[in-house]
């Protein structure tokens, strides 16, 4: 099996929109990432990889989990299309290149792109990504190659909502 956990970043400052991609999390965005990563970790889920999106609100939020799983920041990957947008195919082009011996990978980015994925990546979503929803995707393969669209379960969509 391979897990494909998709996370948009936390709540962000409300301000800063002429440099987009230096918006800061607010301290209410690092508290629901605190949460939410917190509930992930007790339910048994964990990363083999982290990937984000190279701006500060989304590396900010990948951050903040890989802090609650003990994941060295270091290795967290950038991808530059998680911040540009990216199609699913061009999603499911980036998981289809990662090694096998990865099991779960954790992929940080921003809305509409994250909204779109999950609705692509699963058989049905009927739900909202508000920032740091966190969607846990599940594929019944073995290896990345055989991820397809509409071909994944989703097993668990965490909204800080639900927490507070």
């Amino acid at each position: 099996m391979k897990r494909v956990i998709i996370v948009r970043h936390a709540k962000a400052v409300p301000y800063g929109y002429e440099d987009d991609f230096n918006r800061k999390l607010r301290p209410s965005g690092k508290e629901d990432a605190e949460i939410l990563s917190a509930e992930l970790k007790e339910s048994g889920i964990a990363p083999d990889l982290i990937i984000s999106s190279p701006a500060k609100r989304a590396y900010s939020t990948a951050k903040v989990y890989a802090k609650t799983y003990g994941y060295d920041k270091k290795k967290i990957r950038k991808e530059e299309d998680l911040y540009d947008g990216l199609t699913t195919q061009d999603f499911i082009e980036l998981l289809h290149d990662l090694p096998e011996d990865i099991s779960s990978v954790f992929v940080f980015g921003h809305n509409p792109t994250i909204h779109y994925l999950i609705n692509n990546l699963v058989r049905f979503f009927n739900s909202d990504t508000p920032t740091c929803s966190t969607a846990v995707i599940e594929f019944k393969v073995e290896n990345w190659k055989n991820i397809a669209s509409r071909e994944g379960d989703l097993v668990a969509h965490l909204k800080p909502r639900s927490f507070r």
